[in-house]
């Protein structure tokens, strides 16, 4: 769902611009800023312990949105008080438990 969360964010922008993108998903920031997910899908979408990587349909969405934006990734440990992070996990359960009981 982070994935998701940042593509929809960044598509939504209709220009190119610069970002701060806060989140408290290790795996987004350190995919990005480590260079994980360019090396993964240099190697056709394999990792380094030769397994597939996950969520390459959603990495192929967010890529082209990396090189239209400047975008800084700023981690934040969850559930740790930030206030636009605890509202963000507010929104997102708020969400799950519409759509549950549909």
């Amino acid at each position: 769902m982070e994935l998701l969360g940042v593509i929809t964010g960044l598509a939504a922008l209709k220009e190119p611009c610069r970002v701060i993108l806060t989140t408290d998903s290790k795996y987004v920031v350190d995919s990005v800023t480590k260079g994980w997910v360019y090396g993964w899908k240099k190697k056709g979408w394999i990792k380094s312990d030769k397994k597939p990587a996950l969520n390459v349909d959603l990495w192929e969405q967010l890529l082209p949105l990396l090189e239209k934006h400047e975008v800084t990734f700023n981690w934040v440990k969850g559930h740790a008080g930030h206030p636009e992070n605890e509202r963000c996990d507010r929104l997102a359960v708020e969400q799950r438990d519409k759509y549950a009981k549909l």
